[in-house]
């Protein structure tokens, strides 16, 4: 992945910071993602920052008021706001609004589909859009707390009190509901789709086998767990919510069942963010005293990519490649590491 030497403790850390090219956002951003090459900062309000390898960068105002979500599938990123807009930027700096809430209720969650199919949430309602403009709605019993594409098929996964509901907007089979009392959040399909996991208002993940809806208790957290990311293939789910990184094992036919999570990187402060390299067993963390770290899985070996500066780390992404690691703090300090 790259030409670094991890360091096997830390007393011995590899430094990287002096490789970090810095980037000035105007204000603080609430998520990061990458269009190509392209780094996405998405501010926590109206604006979209993009800038190339250079450094070069364009503004693009995409929402009147706050961007409250926002995902990517590689092509497009897709915003959800709290004027009611879905709106998505590519590359190249176009915007478009592809749908705007009828009751201008705050847009909630979005989620996208590889083959162009966006979703988002209103209240206790999911709606999904194909490429082609088709348009359909779910309501489920509570408010929407998270969704999710599974990575084969158009079924999307919408989170809400009490568990989870499968749907399946092309079909009209009866939507399959996993249940788990407690309020859900953040919701996640495995790479192979043979698991889901949610985050939930407490500070615990719970999961679920889809095959037969077995249930894994995944709890432990000091914090509830705000980001969660898979690791290349799918071995290892890394989540936030401690003061080191956890991260459950999937490698095998029963998930974490059973099976205690690894700790790696810890600090005295919280993971805030995580995000998993998209081709290596490599992880870069960032913590509520402004630190970043890459980590490797196999033996907790540490790259220090940015020091403690005070605030948190708020979002965290690599590019497709993993050639680019691109990170924001909830200062509006912001910066893109080329490996």
């Amino acid at each position: 992945m790259t030409d670094f030497t991890l360091a096997p403790d830390a007393s011995s850390i590899v430094s990287v910071t002096d490789r970090v090219r810095k980037v000035e956002l105007k204000t603080p951003a609430a998520f990061v993602h990458f269009l190509g090459d392209t780094a996405a900062f998405v501010g926590a309000e109206e604006h979209v920052m993009l800038v190339d390898t250079e450094g070069a960068w364009t503004q693009l105002g995409v929402h009147d008021g706050g961007i409250l979500c926002a995902v990517t599938d590689g092509k497009r990123l897709v915003t959800g706001g709290d004027d009611g807009k879905i709106v998505s930027v590519v590359a190249k700096g176009e915007v478009e609004t592809l749908a705007t809430d009828a009751k201008r209720r705050w847009i909630d969650n979005v989620a996208a589909h590889a083959d162009g199919t966006v979703a988002w949430s209103a209240g206790k309602t999911a709606f999904v859009k194909t490429p082609k403009g088709e348009e359909k709605s779910f309501e489920v019993t509570s408010t929407v707390g998270g969704l999710a594409f599974a990575p084969k098929g158009l079924r999307l996964a919408i989170a809400h009190y009490n568990g989870v509901t499968l749907w399946f907007p092309n079909m009209a089979a009866k939507p399959e509901v996993l249940e788990w009392k407690g309020s859900h959040l953040g919701v996640t399909f495995s790479a192979d789709n043979r698991f889901l996991v949610t985050s939930m208002h407490e500070p615990a993940l719970h999961g679920w086998r889809l095959a037969d809806a077995k249930h894994m208790r995944m709890t432990g957290y000091p914090a509830r767990v705000r980001s969660m990311s898979w690791s290349a293939g799918g071995k290892f789910l890394a989540t936030s919510g401690s003061d080191s990184a956890i991260l459950w094992p999937f490698g095998s036919k029963d998930g974490p069942m059973g099976k205690q999570p690894e700790m790696l990187a810890p600090l005295q402060a919280k993971v805030t963010v995580v995000a998993c390299h998209p081709k290596d067993d490599i992880f870069a963390a960032g913590y509520s005293d402004g630190t970043i770290l890459m980590v490797r899985i196999q033996d907790g070996a540490e790259i220090l990519v940015r020091r403690n500066a005070g605030h948190p780390v708020t979002a965290l992404a690599w590019n497709a490649k993993g050639s680019l690691l691109a990170f924001a703090s909830d200062e509006g300090d912001a910066g893109l590491l080329a490996l």
